[in-house]
């Protein structure tokens, strides 16, 4: 048998040094050439541009700080948030009836927009811009250019005014500013009238009490029998104090009672229905009896009439026999 041996072994069968050198050099080429196949792919994916896309409710911010920006840049790119209201004032309003009311809505912003208003109670549109949009003439528009005010007038409100009314701006879509307007009717009560009965010599204590009213009233006075009270009379010991607040109270003192005393008190708020009340000065004589002696009275003046009645009734029968 003949034996063929290849250059690159010797006789052992082991690669020869020029083998190994050969394979060697392969295998850093292989090697060398995906690395630099790897080191490309991952340069690519480093310099490719970023395409991801936030969704529309994503709030962006910028990643620099603002206040490195100078006084130049702030003003080449001023902030513009459109219009918008300013909320500082109350959303509530309180009127008194037959009182012009004002609602007042305050815009930022408002550049070519209209101010409206509109009441919820049946969606009337009232105001557009500076015209009265509705056949009731008591709704106005009033405009104060300086505090960028549209305020909306409402002259001689009446109870069934209250209720929420919106100041609209003509944005798309339109955005509101809701405002409650309460209109109400004062209230002036003397606590236990109508009628107060006080023993002679004793204090009389007359208790008025002014409620629903957006503000105090600035003055409240008291009259006798249609006089009003002179405090620095001769008589003396009459006094008047006045607790003002969210209800105010006037109290009216009248110390040692006496029978001239005995009249209608009358309580008269500035900006409030007056309310009247009896004062009786008993002389010894408890109401009870005063109530009796009233109700004796009217039972004979009704048998008094039912007596002429019966008398008359019985003359014309008289006549007619005849």
């Amino acid at each position: 048998m003949t034996t063929f041996r290849n250059k690159d072994y010797d006789a052992n069968g082991r690669p020869t040094s020029s083998m190994s050198m050969r394979q060697l050099a392969v295998v850093m080429i292989i090697l060398n050439i995906n690395y630099g196949r790897l080191h490309c792919s991952y340069t690519m994916d480093i310099d490719e541009p970023h395409t991801y896309t936030p969704p529309k409710h994503y709030f962006q911010t910028s990643s620099f700080d603002e206040t490195e920006l100078d006084d130049e840049a702030l003003a080449r790119n001023p902030l513009d948030r459109g219009p918008y209201f300013d909320i500082s004032a109350s959303r509530n309003i309180t009127a008194l009836v037959g009182n012009t009311a004002y609602l007042n809505c305050r815009v930022r912003n408002l550049g070519n927009r209209t101010v409206s208003w509109i009441r919820h109670r049946d969606l009337h549109l009232l105001t557009v811009g500076k015209a009265t949009y509705t056949s009731d003439q008591r709704y106005q528009s009033v405009h104060n250019p300086q505090l960028d005010d549209w305020s909306l007038k409402v002259l001689y409100p009446q109870q069934r005014d209250s209720g929420v009314y919106e100041c609209q701006i003509s944005t798309t879509p339109p955005v509101g500013y809701s405002m409650t307007l309460s209109v109400v009717e004062p209230l002036t009560t003397i606590v236990g009238g109508p009628d107060l009965y006080i023993d002679t010599g004793s204090t009389v204590n007359l208790t008025c009490i002014v409620q629903h009213l957006p503000e105090p009233p600035p003055l409240i006075q008291w009259t006798h029998n249609g006089e009003e009270i002179n405090y620095d009379s001769p008589r003396g010991g009459v006094s008047v104090i006045t607790e003002k607040g969210d209800i105010t109270t006037s109290y009216l003192l009248i110390q040692r009672a006496r029978g001239s005393d005995t009249g209608k008190y009358t309580c008269l708020p500035s900006t409030a229905n007056p309310i009247t009340v009896h004062v009786h000065v008993l002389n010894g004589e408890h109401p009870a009896a005063i109530q009796r002696g009233w109700q004796t009275r009217s039972n004979c003046a009704l048998l008094t009439m039912l007596f002429l009645l019966l008398m008359a009734l019985s003359g014309v029968r008289g006549t007619g026999v005849r």
